[in-house]
């Protein structure tokens, strides 16, 4: 059994489709499917279920797989040994990062670390937590940066810094004329909020605790914090931001935006990566730069409280 053809069983299980697999693979779908058979024969087991649409991996299938992705891990260590010894910084990085902080997180860092680091190649990807988590499991992703804290064994979670909640308010709200907020005044039928599956979304309901929204006229979820804001300013309500969201914010902008009474409500950030990671070296290298590059006063901890997703 040799790497090329446990990277084509792994390639199998996670696309679902020999087919999706063999381009994964940059090979036909005839030589994909051919070196799986060898190794079924080899083994003397199935390890796909080919009548399925998508393929579904049999039950030994599922036990030989999650070895092989240790078997690829461990040996995508000796690339890294050889570049440690010889003091090289190189290689690509694959991120996911949630919508809710690419657009504020990525430019306080990323060009200094491309600078930086010429030889290593950043490959972002902007999707949901659950997509980040699922992705780190199959080797399709080598780091995420999200919110935390998860309740996943094999995510290890290394915490960067605290961002606090802020109301972004119509002019219209009868609050908007207070300095901070107080949430027992907010009536959530007047509050903006993001689709399913952000976990923005759910930790704003967790701020909120036993006040939920009734029945409304109208309501819309969207999937951008920048399409709720223009919702607020144009018509009337409010939404919450998250503390990047709200800096280097334009002057005229300001004015919508409003503290919570203490203690504030505060959102964790880390970067994790699944608990068997490899390329260690540029993932430190990319939380020292983050940490780097984030304004001082959202490295404290103690400044708010900090809610559960």
């Amino acid at each position: 059994m040799t790497i090329t053809q446990l990277e084509y069983l792994v390639a199998v299980d996670t696309h679902r489709s020999f087919a999706k697999a063999a381009k994964h693979c940059y090979v036909t779908q005839p030589t994909l499917s051919m070196q799986i058979k060898k190794v079924e024969e080899e083994l003397k087991v199935l390890l796909f279920d080919r009548s399925k649409k998508p393929v579904v991996t049999t039950e030994m299938g599922i036990q030989v797989i999650n070895q092989a992705r240790i078997v690829l891990q461990e040996a995508g260590r000796i690339p890294e040994i050889i570049q440690g010894q010889r003091d090289e910084i190189k290689g690509e990085l694959h991120i996911g990062i949630i919508p809710t902080l690419s657009p504020y997180l990525l430019p306080l860092f990323i060009t200094k670390f491309v600078e930086k680091y010429p030889e290593v190649t950043l490959v972002v990807e902007e999707i949901l937590t659950t997509e980040i988590i699922k992705k780190l499991k199959d080797d399709r992703l080598d780091v995420g940066i999200l919110v935390t804290p998860l309740s996943e064994k094999s995510i290890v979670e290394f915490p960067m810094f605290y961002e606090k909640f802020f109301v972004y308010m119509s002019t219209k709200h009868p609050l908007f004329i207070k300095e901070q907020i107080n949430l027992q005044e907010l009536d959530m039928n007047e509050l903006w909020l993001l689709k399913e599956g952000h976990c923005f979304r759910s930790q704003t309901l967790n701020i909120c605790g036993e006040k939920r929204m009734g029945n409304t006229s109208l309501k819309f979820e969207s999937g951008s914090l920048e399409t709720l804001k223009r919702i607020v300013e144009k018509q009337f309500g409010y939404t919450f931001l998250p503390e990047l969201a709200t800096i280097d914010m334009e002057e005229p902008k300001m004015k919508y935006l409003r503290p919570f009474q203490k203690p504030e409500p505060m959102r964790e950030v880390s970067l994790i990566t699944h608990r068997s990671f490899i390329k260690k070296r540029l993932i430190n290298l990319l939380f020292n730069e983050i940490k780097a590059n984030i304004p001082a006063h959202l490295l404290d901890k103690d400044r708010g409280k900090i809610m559960n997703i």
